[in-house]
Formats: C-alpha cells, sequence, structure tokens
C-alpha cells in the first residue's frame, strides 16, 4: 500500500511553488545562456565556412520549433528566432532538416526552383564540404581558447609556488617519496608554475603513473607518484572522483592573482583547451576499458544544475563554464557517428578515398544507425542526471 503525507497545507503548497520557480529560475536561466552561446557559435562556424563558399542557405535558427520572429537578409537566407531556446541549427538547400541529410526530391529539381548547382551544399567541391562541415567544432574551440584567454588577461589565475608544505602519512605523496620543502618544477615533461597547475594535472590522472621532477635542496629529483581515486564533495554537495596525492600546498594567503599579457593569455588558452580534450579522451578511455564507472557522463539536466550553481558564484565562473561545454560540445560533434559532423567527415574520407559518395541507402541507414546511438546516450546521460539528482529517492520517499 503506497502512503502519500497528508499534513500539507495551503501555505505549505504555495512556498512549495514559490521554491520550484526560483529553483527553475536559478538553473533554467544560466543554462539557456550557457547552451545557447556554444550551440549558436557551433552553427555560426558552419554558416561563415559556407557563406564563404557561396553556399545557398536557406535559414538560420535560434531555438527549435515555432517560430517567434524572423527576418531575411539580402542573401535570401532566412534569421529565425524559435520558442525552444535550446540551441539553433543551420539549414542549406537541399537539407531534408537540420542534420544535413540530403534532400533527392530538392536535389533532383534544381531548375524548377532557380538555384545554381553550384550553390548547393551537396555539389560542393569535397573540399569546401569537409571545411563547412568542420568549421562548427573549430568555432567551439577557438570560441573556448577566446574564453581562456579573456579570463587570464582580465580575471587573471591564481598562482602560487608548487612548494609541498606537508606530506600526508600513507598516501600516495609519501609513498613516491615527496618530502616538505619539495618544490615541484614539472609534471609529464610539462613545466609546473603554480600549485593550481599541480593541482590540475593530479585530479584529472587517477590510477595514472605520473612522473615529477622536484627541485630539493639545490638538486633535481625524479619521482613517480599514482593517484589515488578519492571522492571530493564541493561547496554545492556535488560529489567529484578525482585523483588525490596527499600533498599540502601553500596557505590561501599566499596565492596571488596574476594577469597575462595577450601572447601568454593566448597560449595558456590553447594549452587549457588542449587539456580538457585529452582529459575528455582519458575518462572515456577508462570507460570502455571498464576502468571507471560513467556515471560522470551528464546530459541537459547536469548541464543546468551546474550552470546555476556556478551561475551563483559570479559571472567569470559562468563564462568559464561556456568555454568548457564548448570544448565538449566541439569534440563530440567529431566523433564519427553519422548525423555529428564526425559521421558526415567520415562519408566525406571514404569518397576521398573511393573516389564517389557512399551509396544513398548506405547513408541512410548510417544516419538512421547513428540516430538511435545518440538518442541512446542521450537517454543514459539522463537517467545518470536523475539518478546523480536523487530524482528516484526523492520519488520513493513521497510514496512511502
Amino acid at each position: 500500500m503506497v502512503a502519500i503525507a497528508t499534513d500539507v497545507g495551503p501555505m505549505d503548497l504555495l512556498l512549495g511553488v514559490q521554491g520550484a520557480f526560483l529553483w527553475a529560475f536559478q538553473w533554467v536561466l544560466p543554462f539557456l545562456i550557457v547552451l545557447s552561446v556554444v550551440v549558436v557559435i557551433h552553427e555560426l562556424g558552419h554558416f561563415w565556412v559556407a557563406r564563404w563558399f557561396g553556399v545557398k542557405i536557406d535559414s538560420f535558427s535560434v531555438g527549435f520549433g515555432r517560430e517567434i520572429a524572423r527576418v531575411h537578409d539580402k542573401h535570401g537566407t532566412k534569421w529565425r528566432l524559435a520558442w525552444l531556446p535550446l540551441g539553433g541549427y543551420v539549414k542549406f538547400y537541399g537539407d531534408m532538416g537540420p542534420a544535413s541529410t540530403p534532400d533527392a526530391e530538392a536535389l533532383a529539381h534544381l531548375e524548377r526552383d532557380g538555384v545554381d548547382k553550384d550553390a548547393v551544399f551537396h555539389f560542393k567541391p569535397l573540399y569546401q564540404r569537409a571545411l563547412i562541415v568542420a568549421a562548427g567544432p573549430i568555432a567551439n574551440f577557438i570560441l573556448a581558447i577566446f574564453i581562456f584567454a579573456g579570463v587570464f588577461m582580465f580575471a587573471g589565475e591564481l598562482q602560487a609556488p608548487a612548494r609541498i608544505d606537508g606530506v600526508n602519512e600513507g598516501g600516495a605523496g609519501a609513498e613516491a617519496g615527496f618530502a616538505v620543502g619539495d618544490l615541484i618544477v614539472e609534471i609529464e615533461g610539462r613545466r609546473v608554475v603554480s600549485f593550481t597547475d599541480l593541482q590540475r594535472v593530479v585530479n584529472f590522472n587517477a590510477g595514472i603513473p605520473l612522473n615529477f621532477v622536484v627541485e630539493r635542496e639545490g638538486a633535481l629529483v625524479e619521482l613517480v607518484a599514482t593517484p589515488r581515486e578519492q571522492e571530493i564533495e564541493d561547496r554545492f554537495g556535488n560529489i567529484h572522483k578525482l585523483g588525490i596525492l596527499g600533498l599540502d600546498g601553500p596557505t590561501y594567503d599566499e596565492f596571488v592573482i596574476v594577469r597575462h599579457g595577450p601572447v601568454v593569455a593566448m597560449g595558456k588558452g590553447v594549452v587549457q583547451t588542449y587539456d580538457i580534450v585529452t582529459q575528455t579522451f582519458v575518462y572515456l578511455g577508462r570507460v570502455i576499458t571498464g576502468r571507471q564507472d560513467a556515471d560522470q557522463l551528464g546530459g541537459p539536466l547536469r548541464i543546468a544544475q551546474i550552470s546555476g550553481q556556478v551561475a551563483s558564484i559570479d559571472a567569470i565562473a559562468l563564462i568559464q563554464l561556456i568555454g568548457i561545454l564548448s570544448v565538449s560540445i566541439g569534440l563530440i560533434n567529431l566523433f564519427p557517428i553519422p548525423v555529428l559532423d564526425g559521421g558526415h567527415l567520415v562519408f566525406y574520407g571514404y569518397e576521398a578515398v573511393a573516389g564517389k559518395p557512399l551509396g544513398e541507402g548506405a547513408q541512410e541507414v548510417g544516419f538512421r544507425i547513428g540516430l538511435v546511438l545518440v538518442l541512446a546516450l542521450m537517454i543514459f546521460a539522463t537517467w545518470n542526471d536523475l539518478v546523480h539528482l536523487r530524482v528516484f529517492e526523492f520519488l520513493e520517499g513521497m510514496f512511502s
């Protein structure tokens, strides 16, 4: 028998509704800002390169579903704002839909529609089609680099010497031979400038042996340490699985904010973007080989939660989240799955080798398989989100 609490008065319900609206506002608005910026920039990457090559573009949509507003430019492209602001898309002439699946009927009646064949995406030279498709993810990476560089220039970064002020007994650092007073100068051949550099590398390499070079009493000493995975709870109660060495660094008072010039900041932006890409591949490799759970894979609900939490810190943190998500969106779109940009590039690779496009039937089957894979990934990520947000525990508590 299911029991539901009945000692809830009208005021409790009113407060609950108000709380729900406040919760939705705190999550939904930052989420829409983050997602819209990332996806619109992605689609603008496709758009700009396509326009450069003279492709006829039917529409550019910000959002999905029914139109709220629209305007046509001098090239005949319809710029539309739709009511569901979850990203957007660019649609070329001859596309069946936003996924750029060829519309055979439209392509067979170009003269009827008064369209020049040279302006149709699907008849463009192979290298142009490949560049147009790749431009979306590339735009995401460029956006991330400029965001990170801007943060390094204007907000700066916290820096303190990568000096060891404490070694926890029994920790991975103690077993590796670290000692109080050691100054870490290199990790895996990369120069270490600040203690934050050490944290960044160690946190994302749990279970992986890392080569260190430390300065000890004027001499350089080489050490090998393997960070241990540990669950860390952040200020919002979220649990993260991070690599830990058990080493204490400088106190907060020893950190200073360092703002960099444009050249250094841009270089750091490139490095940070590269690090996110490599960390993603390392994590996915561990998931595939069974060395790590896939519970860290999140979907829209997790992104909404993180967006709201980050927005409550400050605008800089939200901007950095846009950069991180931009790298992720760009990378995911390069996966060799039909319906994603990477899948189109795989088809173009076949065309380059075989000297002819993949058959329409094979492409259609590929798109269907790709759609199933993408939907399955979305369902899995959403399930992870519901577990992470303890939705099932909440429902069980309501009806028990």
